[in-house]
């Protein structure tokens, strides 16, 4: 679930990111989006009367609308900041201002101010963690009843299982929990912000207000 990259930043951290993104998300969004762009461009090349217009409107508000949601999430962290791309906010939060990155039935970080930020792009996993628990049980029953607790386990979530048997979302969290209790002051660039950064993408908030508004008024109008 994570893999190395580069986060371009006009004068950020010089420590290569983890990005954590849900698979599963971005299948899900990649098909919504394929079958919605078939539909979509066969109505407005086959369609009659308002139909193509309306199927353009529709087009405009709903894909980036299902891309917000599916493909777009992302959590960036290195050992100086976290990044949070939600679906319609980007969140920056130096280590030093967050004071827990905790799971429950979302997983979030809490700033020191007490700001909750939901990470949509490590969501949490009910089945994962059964599914992870009997794993556990499993190895623990066998000849080796300690052959699932390998010297890298920590319990960091009480609902997880030990080293690789934790679940995918649980991994991700225990892996930026790691990185928080490790910050130490003084790490942060000269580039790096002292406080939190909260922005709105409007990127994609201005492409589904105009969606909004165009499909509206072809429907008042009749």
């Amino acid at each position: 679930m994570t893999s190395p990259a580069h986060e371009p930043q006009p004068s950020g951290p010089a420590y290569p990111d983890r990005v954590y993104r849900s698979p599963a998300g971005i299948v899900g969004g990649v098909l919504l989006l394929g079958i919605g762009g078939w539909l979509g461009i066969d109505a407005v090349v086959v369609g009659h009367g308002r139909t193509p217009w309306l199927a353009l409107a529709l087009l405009l508000f709903a894909v980036p609308l299902v891309t917000a949601f599916t493909i777009r999430p992302a959590v960036y962290a290195n050992e100086e900041r976290l990044r949070v791309r939600n679906p319609f906010r980007v969140i920056v939060l130096p280590w030093s201002q967050v004071a827990v990155v905790r799971s429950a039935y979302t997983n979030e970080v809490v700033s020191n101010a007490g700001e909750k930020f939901q990470l949509w792009a490590i969501p949490v996993s009910l089945r994962g963690r059964k599914k992870a628990a009997r794993r556990v049980a499993r190895g623990s029953s066998g000849g080796g009843a300690l052959s699932g607790l390998g010297s890298g386990w920590r319990p960091t979530n009480p609902d997880a299982g030990p080293g690789d048997d934790l679940a995918s979302g649980d991994r991700s969290m225990a892996e930026l929990r790691d990185l928080h209790e490790g910050y130490r002051p003084g790490k942060e660039g000269e580039g790096e912000p002292a406080e939190v950064s909260v922005r709105w993408a409007w990127e994609v908030l201005g492409p589904i207000v105009a969606g909004a508004v165009v499909l509206g008024i072809l429907l008042l109008v009749g």
